[in-house]
């Protein structure tokens, strides 16, 4: 059964902590990894809206070394694959690290899924200590992400499994 909720949004830090303890919540009990990932995307698009310009998965795909393939995402169309260390989604699974980039336009491998990206954050997931695929968040917005939101999202994703 769906739940429905609201989270203020006016304070990042907090919105964060509540989302950890509604998505806690919601999964519970949940073992589908793609409804797990999927509720997190939903939840993440509802409380963030609009800023939150495409929000979706890119996981490490079992069949091909080194290359992410789309997973549920919210959002225009999302590039299908991406390999490790091309743009700011290869980078963080190649260097399993968080990525913030304030213009996109400025990052020399960036990938333009959507020419109104502008920001973008992507954070690696870990799965029994593996990389597992990235979360990746873009905006149109500049500068549309900071140290909040990556403390807020690694601890989100954290919780996935």
């Amino acid at each position: 059964m769906a739940e429905t909720f609201f989270i203020d949004a006016s304070d990042k830090a907090a919105a964060y902590q509540e989302l950890g303890r509604v998505y806690g919540s919601v999964i519970d009990g949940e073992d589908n990894e793609i409804a797990r990932l999927a509720t997190l995307v939903c939840l993440l698009k509802t409380t963030f809206g609009a800023r939150f310009f495409w929000c979706g998965f890119y996981l490490c795909d079992p069949n091909k070394e080194d290359e992410l393939v789309i997973g549920p995402y919210q959002g225009t169309m999302g590039c299908l694959r991406i390999p490790f260390g091309k743009g700011v989604c290869g980078k963080a699974a190649r260097e399993a690290k968080t990525q913030i980039v304030d213009d996109v336009h400025a990052f020399a491998d960036h990938i333009a899924c959507d020419a109104n990206s502008n920001s973008e954050i992507v954070v690696p997931i870990f799965k029994n200590g593996k990389l597992f695929g990235v979360l990746d968040i873009d905006s149109t917005e500049f500068s549309a992400f900071d140290n909040d939101d990556r403390i807020g999202l690694e601890a989100l994703c954290a919780q996935v499994f």
